[in-house]
């Protein structure tokens, strides 16, 4: 016996597609606004790294010191222009910020982010990276960064969704990395990895999202055991992908308490180091 399909679900499955890909669209039209009207030094880099060459956007902050480095790793669509804001955001606060894109020459025609037909492309293109590659970019970046003559040579790593997975193993490599921001990112699931990490890490999560807050019993688990430091914080009633959601016209108010209490906390964190 065939099931019919009631009209009405088809509609409001429609309609909830629409929404969401509305407020991608909006999201990313107004992260374009203020990178259009912001006063800082905005700058596209090429960082040689192997037979390749990483794309990253630099800002820099309007200050007499040499400041702190931030690296910003984005989520899965790759290089939006909404982590090139957040890059901007942290330089207003006096930061130097650098994020790369780490589908540089996976790309058609060996192009980046943007030369993929959509985000769904770009997405599965970034799902294909070995974790060899990603380090040795994330290497490229740090090494680049750390000599820049603005650059105070202390330096974190940041990152949103696939790019706070990517910090949390960033932290796994990289023994002069100052700290770790991990935005739900999922962290690495083994002794070996948890012991290599040489930097605290901080954990910002939404109450809404069971995925990935259901690894966070064992890694607290294994960063306690391994004398690691790790500070999750979970922001009541926030969905994942709140720092983004955060910023919408439409945005919940858990996820804009979320964004707003999270930055916040980041920039109480960057100011001690």
């Amino acid at each position: 016996m065939k099931r019919r399909i009631n009209p009405f679900s088809i509609v409001v499955l429609f309609a909830a597609v629409m929404l969401f890909l509305s407020g991608n669209l909006l999201s990313q039209e107004e992260a374009r606004v203020r990178l259009n009207d912001s006063p800082r030094h905005h700058e596209w880099v090429s960082i040689p790294q192997g037979e390749r060459s990483v794309q990253a956007f630099l800002v820099y902050p309007e200050v007499k010191e040499k400041a702190l480095a931030v690296i910003v790793i984005h989520e899965n669509r790759g290089l939006t222009d909404w982590v090139c804001s957040v890059a901007d955001q942290l330089a207003e606060q006096g930061y130097i910020a650098i994020a790369p894109d780490l589908l540089s020459g996976m790309g058609p025609d060996g192009g980046k982010t943007s030369d993929f037909a959509d985000g769904s492309a770009a997405r599965e293109a970034l799902y294909n990276l070995s974790p060899e590659q990603i380090t040795a970019d994330l290497d490229a970046v740090f090494g680049y960064v750390s000599a820049l003559p603005a650059a105070s040579g202390t330096v974190v790593v940041a990152g949103f969704c696939w790019g706070g997975k990517q910090t949390f193993a960033y932290a796994t490599e990289q023994t002069k990395l100052a700290a770790a921001f991990v935005f739900y990112g999922t962290p690495p699931e083994s002794e070996e990895q948890v012991a290599k990490i040489s930097c605290p890490v901080y954990g910002f999560y939404g109450e809404n999202d069971a995925r990935v807050n259901a690894s966070l019993p064992d890694i607290g688990k294994l960063m306690e055991a391994a004398g690691k430091t790790f500070e999750p914080v979970i922001y009541k009633d926030a969905g994942h992908g709140f720092m983004r959601a955060g910023e919408a016209a439409d945005a919940s108010e858990g996820n804009k308490t979320a964004r707003k209490d999270g930055w916040e906390r980041w920039l109480e964190l960057l100011g001690k180091l």
